[in-house]
């Protein structure tokens, strides 16, 4: 479509225009104002414009007014940011580079600043920038715990945003770390994941009640029952993001999802139940743990192993071997949280072509571990398919 410019003088003496005159003007006399119509029949459907004629002025000015459609258009988008409800964005220092990417997403996102500083013995010097501006408005904090030297300073600014006489306060915390330690096998076991619930359960209050606590495919469903009533929790899924670049694959007819144990499939299962699906199973010979299929065959499949984390990475490897000796004609990987601690990315290797037991073809994972996007990136097999939108979604909830 063509750009419409707005209303302009043109001299009669030079006017030209491609519009048909339905009532033909054949004087104007002095100080009179005529108004007729044109249709543009070069548009579908035809476009009716106004045109005043004002003869007071020597030469004529033929003064062109648009369609009444198109500032109805434009009103309809003001509407539609109008009752968008207006956010807040403040973030760690880690999360910039995600925050600029959900702020990029909508015009109703405002990023805001906070000064991460520290005394010289360590401990935070935080100043949130311009607090008396943020009273009555809607307030969200993004949150990366990928360490347990960052939280503290970050629970600070958790705790005193709510204080601010905020209309409300959402925390998104992309991946909750402590959710692989939510169960004791032995007594005297700490189950951490249990303990961070805690602390963020007791969020203070804001004006328009309890914080909104928006994470990213959590380790368990169950975790769910180990946060307060002083705290809503969201649960998101980076699932709907890999399904969409499934369908952009060249051969996204000839996909396999693969799961790793039965926590995988119990999670994910029913979000991709449209593919085939292969579910391995971890089993004991002696004192070794083996990854054999349970079910499903990937012979000639492309196949997509799924699960919600990897950290060292063995068990993915050990599925990649047994699906390659299973006659797999390509195979890749996607997690919602790549945390690779010690550069354990490296272990992944691109498949250059017809060599699965070898390499993979893709493997996907979210931009909710900061580091690790820095250090996969333009590395292959690695694509980094970002939660922006995903989160931006989130905060109009």
């Amino acid at each position: 479509m063509s750009a419409i410019s707005p209303p302009q003088h043109f001299h009669s003496s030079s006017s030209k225009t491609p519009y048909k005159t339905l009532n033909p003007i054949s004087k104007i006399h002095s100080k009179t104002r005529l108004r007729c119509e044109l249709t543009n029949s070069s548009s579908y459907p035809p476009q009716k414009w106004t045109v005043d004629c004002v003869s007071s002025t020597d030469p004529i000015h033929i003064i062109l007014k648009p369609p009444n459609s198109i500032p109805m258009a434009s009103s309809s988008l003001d509407s539609s940011l109008k009752n968008s409800k207006r956010v807040c964005l403040f973030h760690c220092s880690e999360m910039k580079d995600l925050a600029e990417r959900i702020a990029s997403e909508s015009d109703a996102i405002e990023l805001r600043t906070i000064s991460w500083r520290t005394f010289e013995d360590g401990f935070p010097n935080l100043f949130i920038s311009n607090a008396q501006g943020v009273r009555g408005q809607h307030v969200a904090f993004l949150a990366s715990f990928s360490s347990p030297g960052v939280i503290f300073e970050q629970l600070s600014v958790i705790y005193a945003l709510p204080k601010l006489f905020v209309s409300s306060f959402t925390l998104v915390l992309p991946f909750f770390p402590t959710g692989t330690s939510e169960r004791m096998e032995d007594e005297g076991d700490v189950a951490t994941a249990f303990t961070l619930a805690r602390i963020l359960s007791n969020i203070p209050i804001c004006r328009g009640g309890p914080t909104s606590l928006v994470i990213f495919d959590i380790h368990a469903l169950q975790e769910r029952f180990y946060f307060g009533d002083n705290v809503l929790p969201c649960f998101e899924s980076g699932i709907p993001l890999l399904l969409n670049r499934l369908q952009q694959l060249p051969d996204s007819d000839n996909i396999t999802i693969a799961f790793p144990d039965d926590g995988a499939w119990k999670r994910f299962h029913k979000q991709l139940q449209h593919f085939p699906m292969v579910v391995c199973a971890k089993v004991r010979e002696g004192d070794q743990r083996h990854v054999r299929i349970k079910e499903g065959d990937p012979k000639g499949r492309h196949v997509v192993i799924v699960d919600d984390l990897v950290q060292s990475g063995g068990t993915l490897l050990e599925c990649q071997k047994v699906l390659a000796k299973h006659e797999a004609a390509k195979i890749s990987a996607y997690v919602t949280h790549g945390i690779f601690p010690n550069k354990s990315w490296e272990r992944f290797k691109h498949d250059e072509g017809g060599k699965p037991e070898s390499g993979m073809t893709y493997f996907w994972i979210t931009d909710s571990c900061p580091e690790t996007v820095k250090q996969v990136k333009q590395k292959r097999p690695f694509e980094v398919i970002s939660l922006a939108a995903a989160i931006s979604s989130a905060l109009q909830i």
